[in-house]
């Protein structure tokens, strides 16, 4: 009997196929998937580039930090329109439009972040 339980939930697993091991959440709007194809054809960032989901004004939003000096943040609302740009920037407080983002945001989850290193990047031609 005891076999035959350890069996199960394997056959079950085969069974449902590669969508029940689907590395895009399902729940995922197209265009964040959108997005991560664009970063993904770009060089590794530095820091490496990442998607964030917060709460913020009781809605769903997505944050991406900026990568480097003097780069605006860029904050998202569920239907991949910009909002504002938090912070970052010449001033490292964003365009203005949003100064409480950081304040009033909560429930943080990281929706992605680039698995590439910088070390496994290619190295750019300095002629």
């Amino acid at each position: 009997m005891k076999p035959a339980l350890t069996v199960l939930p394997l056959l079950a697993a085969i069974l449902a196929g590669p969508t029940a091991c689907s590395a895009t959440p399902p729940d995922r709007a197209p265009w964040i998937d959108a997005l991560i194809a664009r970063y993904e054809a770009e060089p590794v960032a530095n820091p490496p580039q990442r998607i964030l989901s917060y709460r913020y004004r009781g809605n769903t939003v997505y944050y991406v930090p900026p990568t480097c000096c003097d780069q605006p943040s860029t904050l998202y609302d569920e239907h991949g329109a910009v909002i504002c740009a938090p912070d970052g920037g010449f001033s490292g407080r964003g365009d203005g439009q949003c100064p409480d983002f950081a304040a009033r945001r909560s429930e943080e989850h990281v929706v992605w972040s680039d698995p590439r290193s910088r070390e496994a990047a290619p190295a750019r031609d300095s002629r």
